[in-house]
């Protein structure tokens, strides 16, 4: 199994942009693929963004705004990165991290999740 803990979530103001991060540990070789969701009041969970561990081979949701979420990796860290540019409030959520072993393309999300961490919030104020 592996543990996940993601941080970086807060209250920003529009228009600025913020990092999350999710370090992973325990049987970190078993990692195949990393992703985030988000849940917000009112809405289901939303697929964001996964990344493949081992090329860092991307994959975002086409629902989403073009260049919105960049995802990408540092495998010596063990830790997993978000950002998110020119926040507006529609970015206000819970973000989870959360491990899949691989994602599918068809449905938009990560495919046979395994586990997810406690989340960090983004609040967006205007």
């Amino acid at each position: 199994q592996v543990h996940l803990v993601e941080s970086g979530g807060g209250l920003v103001q529009a228009g600025v942009s913020l990092t999350l991060a999710c370090v992973a540990s325990g049987d970190v070789s078993s990692i195949w693929t990393l992703g985030w969701f988000r849940e917000a009041p009112r809405k289901n969970r939303e697929f964001v963004a996964a990344i493949d561990w081992r090329d860092g081979s991307t994959s975002y949701p086409p629902n989403l705004e073009k260049g919105r979420f960049t995802i990408s990796r540092d495998n010596a860290k063990n830790t997993l990165y978000l950002q998110i540019h020119a926040l507006t409030p529609e970015e206000s959520a819970m973000y989870y991290c959360e491990r899949s072993s691989y994602i599918d393309l068809v449905a938009h999300t990560q495919g046979h999740v395994h586990e997810w961490g406690q989340g960090t919030q983004v609040t967006v104020s205007s």
